[in-house]
């Protein structure tokens, strides 16, 4: 329903309001202000999965995986864009499109208990990274143990996150984003001058689409959360709505209107998207090719307490000792920062399947907020305790990932459902986009499948 807003009450982004409608930008400069949704989700990103899943895949397995981390970054962002033209579109969210899939169902669609369950695994991810942190801080500040650091992080993440909005978590995402993948973006580039740690002919053998053996299983985690993983695939519809572009948009209503501003945000939405794709592909690369040249070329594969010790060296052996702190400082960032971004995505999609279960109305902000905030706390504390009873962030990254990639056929298949039966004809995607579509559904299915058959996923 399309109304004015309350005065005095905090603006629901999951309403239409009159005065919210926009005409999008047309003029690029103009689009790049209105970006932001794909930096919460390159935030996101940007974490355990790089730093030590995907690092660890490079020191296995050295450069014959690298098909793997170009595939994932390239092939999952067309699904991406397609649930967000949905929203856009439709108004929405991504779990109320899921709960149109057929299928079975207690109370919503099973592909949004798939959801729930896929999270519920990743959590050790986010545990992964809660150790990750607290291990480097533990090497800064020796005197204090690493799970007394644990137990600090939790305490800030919880200040930060309880009625924190958008604005602060787009703010605080951007620095994190821009501080480490420069820093490793330049550790690669002068990876290339060091002739022990690489070549190209190991780099092009890297491309011809060999799986790696005792690597497998760290490879179909890999994939699973690298690029936009199954998690962030289903925040990202949650970030677009919360910046405004449904908002902006208006109620559907067949106008021409209506037709020409929700491309606009659909247009707007790409190069958002886009300029995601852009940060995290070179921010795994980075992470990656360090890996493969400088641990595996020494031997070394991250591994529970040693983890960060192990990942510093694919700075202090490019940039010299110097650079340890250096490394200490965007590891902090990444890792924090993919901790921040992960608990307030997942918090918010928790408390709109609360919603959907019937325990408030969907024009009711306040309590989605308070449901919000409630999951803040689940999110968080639940992690911690899965990092102190298990102590091994590298297992936890690789046991995330590949729950990430079974959810992936997935989330690949409802998407499909969305374009064909849910999608307005008025904003159909255009042939290519709809083959693209197809091809990226398959390859992740065909992915998984392969991991399944071979006992590795």
């Amino acid at each position: 329903m399309t109304t004015a807003a309350p005065p005095g009450k905090p603006k629901d982004p999951y309403q239409y309001n009159l005065e919210d409608v926009k005409e999008p930008p047309r003029t690029l400069p103009m689009i790049l202000r209105r970006i932001g949704p794909g930096i919460i989700l390159a935030a996101s990103i940007v974490g355990s999965g790089e730093l030590i899943a995907t690092t660890t895949l490079g020191a296995q397995v050295g450069y014959a995986a690298l098909w793997v981390i170009i595939l994932s970054c390239f092939i999952k962002p067309v699904v991406q864009a397609e649930m967000g033209r949905y929203t856009i579109a439709s108004g929405e969210t991504c779990l109320e499109s899921f709960d149109h899939v057929p299928g079975p169902r207690w109370r919503v669609s099973w592909v949004v208990w798939a959801w729930v369950a896929m999270v519920l695994m990743t959590l050790l991810q986010v545990g992964a990274m809660f150790g990750g942190v607290s291990q480097v801080m533990h090497a800064v500040v020796p005197e204090i143990p690493v799970n007394l650091w644990i137990v600090i992080f939790l305490g800030i993440t919880l200040a930060l996150l309880l009625g924190g909005g958008y604005d602060r978590i787009e703010h605080l995402a951007t620095l994190k984003v821009a501080l480490f993948t420069m820093l490793t973006f330049l550790c690669a580039l002068l990876l290339l001058r060091r002739p022990e740690f690489f070549s190209w002919p190991k780099l092009l053998s890297g491309l011809t689409f060999r799986m790696p053996g005792n690597g497998l299983a760290t490879a179909v985690a890999v994939f699973g959360i690298t690029g936009v993983g199954a998690a962030e695939l289903v925040m990202y519809p949650y970030w677009c709505v919360e910046k405004g572009y449904a908002r902006f948009t208006g109620k559907r209503d067949g106008s021409p209107g209506w037709e020409s501003r929700a491309r606009g945000w659909v247009k707007v939405m790409h190069v958002d998207i886009l300029c995601s794709m852009i940060i995290y592909t070179i921010a795994t690369l980075a992470f990656y090719l360090l890996g493969a040249g400088v641990l595996n070329g020494m031997g070394l594969i991250p591994a529970a307490k040693d983890m960060i010790q192990v990942l510093s060296k694919i700075y202090t052996e490019i940039l010299g000792p110097w650079s340890l702190y250096l490394f200490y400082l965007g590891a902090i960032a990444t890792l924090y920062g993919t901790i921040f971004a992960a608990t307030a995505s997942n918090s918010r999609v928790f408390a709109d399947l609360c919603r959907m279960l019937g325990l408030f109305e969907r024009g009711d902000y306040a309590a989605r907020v308070r449901y919000r905030r409630r999951f803040v706390v689940v999110l968080t504390v639940i992690p911690v305790g899965l990092i102190l009873f298990i102590q091994s962030p590298v297992l936890m990254v690789v046991i995330g990932g590949i729950c990430q990639s079974v959810m992936l056929p997935i989330i690949g298949a409802a998407t499909l459902h969305m374009r064909y039966r849910r999608m307005p004809e008025a904003i159909l995607p255009a042939r290519l986009t709809t083959v693209l579509l197809w091809v990226s559904a398959i390859v992740m299915a065909a992915a998984v499948a392969y991991g399944l058959l071979t006992g590795q996923a």
